[in-house]
């Protein structure tokens, strides 16, 4: 792991005049976030990697997951409009942004104990405003280096599959051990993507079966703890994804150390992620092609580009995410 340029997390937790543990004032466009430590250098770095011209488009349709893990996430009703003989035109009517492979941008989570990111008031939070609404990463689109963490290949090999039915927590030794068995350094500005087989998983059960791990909602994903957010935030990651339904796992573990500070969330880390140091995450993402080709190559990076729908003030979007080898 490289060293970036900014304040480690554990100083974050005594800036003077700043709430605990926030990067508010640290970055240079706070309406960026952690996406402006992908700087000009990295994404020319990154431009680099295209080798094959191979490309791999990482959202599924936006009709995959019906039902979700969660209710109330469904996707949209496509219509196809005949107004003239030679032309077509589409709408998709109640399209929720984040009903499949999608970005929660940093209206995406408020944190109980701090407010919106950058201090951003409530009031703000409106469709059509701009404050720390997702338009600016659909200006400036996320691009650099993407690096796949594979864990599911990680624990294939140990023959320990994961028990997605159970919601099985992936702790941060995990992420460490699969990136020192792919010998991966990360450096800043990475978007970092977290493979566990989860969505393939779950697009491979009935209906039935859908419906019932919608009833237990439980769900694999990084588990609640401090260690992921200091290896989150000192690394310098622009972007955390993962083909899970909300990159951290559900219900939140435990002994998860946001319990105080996340009570309605039930000690989910989102709030310290996107509240607190402005870094957006990436769910259900579609890892698993790019995985098993980088696994044949044993490269385990690309050229990466997320560009969201261009909706001012929106708090997430689909991620339109993209991969070059």
């Amino acid at each position: 792991m490289t060293t970036p340029d900014h304040p480690t997390r554990a100083e974050l937790h005594d800036r003077a005049g700043q709430p605990r543990g926030t990067s508010w004032e640290v970055l240079d466009d706070p309406g960026r976030g952690t996406p402006s430590f992908a700087d000009e250098q990295s994404v020319v770095a990154a431009a680099g990697l295209v080798q094959l011209g191979e490309t791999y488009g990482l959202d599924y349709p936006v009709d995959a997951f019906v039902p979700g893990v969660v209710a109330g996430a469904e996707p949209p009703r496509h219509l196809i409009h005949a107004d003239h003989p030679t032309r077509r035109a589409d709408t998709l009517d109640g399209y929720h942004l984040q009903c499949s492979t999608h970005v929660t941008g940093l209206r995406g989570s408020r944190g109980e104990d701090v407010g919106f990111y950058a201090g951003t008031p409530d009031e703000l939070i409106l469709p059509g405003t701009h404050e720390i609404g997702i338009q600016v990463w659909a200006d400036r689109p996320i691009v650099g280096r993407g690096v796949l963490v594979d864990v599911a290949g990680l624990l294939a090999r140990r023959d320990e599959p994961i028990d997605h039915e159970a919601g099985q927590p992936i702790p941060y030794d995990y992420l460490d051990q699969a990136l020192t068995a792919q010998a991966v350094e990360l450096r800043a500005g990475d978007i970092v993507m977290v493979h566990t087989g989860w969505c393939e998983w779950f697009l491979g059960l009935s209906t039935e079966q859908r419906v019932a791990q919608q009833a237990i909602g439980r769900a694999t994903g990084v588990a609640q703890s401090e260690e992921i957010l200091d290896w989150a935030w000192d690394t310098g990651l622009a972007l955390l994804a993962a083909d899970t339904y909300a990159v951290e796992c559900l219900p939140p573990v435990a002994d998860s150390p946001f319990l105080r500070s996340a009570p309605t969330d039930r000690g989910l880390m989102r709030q310290e992620l996107l509240a607190k140091l402005g870094m957006p995450l990436g769910a259900l993402w579609r890892l698993g092609p790019l995985a098993r080709r980088m696994d044949e190559l044993q490269r385990w990076d690309a050229f990466v580009s997320v560009k969201p729908l261009n909706v001012t003030g929106a708090a997430g979007s689909p991620a339109n995410a993209l991969a070059i080898i």
